[in-house]
């Protein structure tokens, strides 16, 4: 009797080398639950040292391994085709002098971008401005108005990256955020469309 079998695969997941990966790491399976255990158990491969730090497992093999295995099953495939493996190696250990170096340079840069743009559009000359209009009175540093603004810039930052040190202040992703994320989309789905023009190169070689 025919079995049939749902099969979506994840876009991505994280293994170590020398891992055995099989089916149920980088697949949903939707299935009669001993038939399922089965399917989630099968090897698709095995990670060694060799393998780079991006390895591409493709729908077909997944299905050709299945098929290999198993008789008298039909599969119905759901969602993306390809499923990207990152092969997490051991983390480098960052000296704590090395992070806070980064964190100085970080922080003089921006400190000095935000100065020279307002430099450029002349905000102290726009708050000397506003200052007379609402007192009358001709001040070079309007300390009432400039405190505050700088007060409510930091205030703006902090709610504009949704971050507070670790905490988020609210549910919804930080521009920053959804940009990381647009930037791991097509990094993706540049390292996928280059695997398979190698793998369409190593075919034709054959």
């Amino acid at each position: 009797m025919e079995q049939t079998v749902y099969l979506r695969m994840r876009h991505r997941v994280q293994v170590h080398p020398n891992e055995t990966v099989v089916v149920g790491q980088i697949a949903m399976i939707v299935a009669d639950e001993e038939i399922k255990q089965r399917i989630e158990g099968t090897v698709i491969r095995r990670v060694n040292m060799s393998d780079k730090n991006i390895v591409i497992i493709d729908l077909m093999k997944v299905i050709n391994e299945l098929n290999s295995q198993f008789k008298n099953l039909s599969i119905q495939t759901v969602g993306p085709s390809q499923t990207i493996i990152e092969v997490v190696y051991r983390k480098r250990n960052y000296s704590f002098p090395l992070f806070i170096a980064v964190w100085l340079l970080l922080f003089i840069g921006a400190s000095l971008a935000i100065m020279n743009f307002h430099e450029d559009v002349s905000m102290r000359a726009v708050h000397q401005k506003i200052f007379y209009m609402l007192t009358g009175i001709r001040d070079e540093k309007p300390l009432l108005l400039q405190i505050p603004y700088s007060i409510g810039l930091g205030l703006g930052m902090v709610l504009f990256f949704n971050h507070l040190f670790r905490k988020r202040i609210n549910e919804e992703p930080s521009p920053l955020e959804v940009e990381m994320f647009n930037y791991q989309q097509d990094l993706d789905q540049y390292v996928i469309m280059n695997e398979n023009k190698e793998s369409m190169k190593h075919i034709d070689d054959r």
